[in-house]
């Protein structure tokens, strides 16, 4: 039987021993267990004192303790043979010390599981305080993850649309260059065709005395003189000067067109090298989003892992809380009265046994 049973058959028979003692102090029952007294009495003179000293000692321990067995029993101690109340006395002592054993087992039982709830309970806070902070660094971290690989994501997109972009400008500029090379190098091949033309001329050996040989006149014939008014022909002197020119030009174009032919170098050089950067760049990104990626999947499998210990440890709270309060109910009044009544069931033993030392002989005046 439990403690909270016990106390409840407890209840229900100090309930109903009261009311029987209630029926033994009405006048009917008093009138005619006073007869039966005065008849026993005068049976039993030699023990009279003795009754009423016992009797009187479980009726005070009876009105202190307000126990009304111990009424009851100071009732039978004036009624009973003095066996039957040996025999009562006995048995009423047996019940006390088993009550009193009792009691005690559950104030240690008491003190023990309250004591265990809090260090459970404490113990429990603690996890729960650590599983929070775990669960705010996971997340916080998880975001620091998240924004970095999306950081990283629109990086490569940046850097894909620039080598898009870099690509046709390099396509683009090696048009315009191959477009400019053809036309320096027509521009250099008419020059050239002019400078020849120029030299065909220029470079004829002059007409000299005023003479002019008849090309069609046979070998050894003299050359023909001028007309009467004519004077020496000369080759314009500005000619050559044209020619120096357009010489000048060509250098100044070969000249523009090796300094074209280097920038184009130059420039495809220079896209080459961005090319190269920019995908090991990419390169670069898509190892650190591989990896971060990998970091961010386990740390939210360890935040998915932190959500159910904390699930799992305020479950535990609860049901130590719940515990805590089912304490409170069964054991608050064992613990708060504990040494009251633990003094006063030792006072109605001691009342217990000072009456049967009485009824027997023993003289407490």
């Amino acid at each position: 039987m439990g403690w909270e049973e016990r106390q409840k058959v407890r209840q229900q028979e100090i309930l109903t021993i009261q009311k029987t003692v209630a029926l033994l102090h009405t006048d009917d029952a008093h009138d005619l267990y006073t007869l039966t007294y005065n008849f026993v009495q005068r049976g039993k003179s030699a023990h009279s004192q003795e009754r009423v000293q016992a009797a009187k000692i479980l009726a005070d321990a009876a009105s202190k303790a307000k126990n009304p067995k111990l009424n009851a029993l100071a009732m039978r101690v004036r009624l009973d043979a003095f066996e039957r109340v040996k025999k009562a006395i006995d048995e009423m002592v047996v019940q006390l010390l088993a009550e009193e054993e009792d009691e005690i087992k559950q104030k240690d039982f008491c003190v023990e599981e309250f004591h265990t709830n809090q260090q459970q309970t404490e113990s429990k806070k603690r996890d729960h305080t650590d599983i929070l902070a775990a669960i705010g660094d996971l997340e916080a971290e998880i975001k620091e993850l998240s924004e970095a690989l999306d950081q990283l994501t629109a990086e490569m997109a940046d850097m894909q649309l620039q080598l898009k972009y870099a690509g046709e400008d390099r396509e683009k500029a090696n048009n315009e260059f191959h477009t400019v090379l053809a036309d320096q190098r027509a521009s250099q091949s008419i020059l050239l065709k002019a400078v020849d033309i120029m030299q065909g001329f220029y470079g004829k050996p002059k007409v000299t005395a005023g003479f002019v040989q008849d090309p069609t006149a046979p070998p050894g014939q003299e050359p023909i003189a001028p007309p009467q008014g004519f004077d020496e022909y000369q080759n314009n002197a500005d000619g050559q000067g044209v020619v120096d020119m357009l010489e000048e030009i060509i250098r100044e174009t070969k000249t523009m067109e090796a300094d074209t032919i280097r920038a184009e170098e130059d420039e495809q050089k220079a896209y080459e090298d961005f090319v190269l950067e920019t995908n090991a760049g990419l390169e670069a990104r898509k190892e650190d989003i591989t990896n971060k990626s990998e970091v961010k999947a386990q740390r939210e499998v360890d935040l998915a892992a932190k959500n159910k210990a904390k699930d799992a440890t305020e479950l535990d709270l609860e049901q130590l809380g719940n515990y805590n309060g089912q304490l409170h109910k069964s054991c608050d009044y064992v613990l708060k009265n504990f040494d009251i009544r633990q003094t006063a069931r030792t006072e109605e033993i001691t009342a217990l046994r000072q009456a049967k030392d009485i009824l027997f002989g023993a003289n407490f005046n």
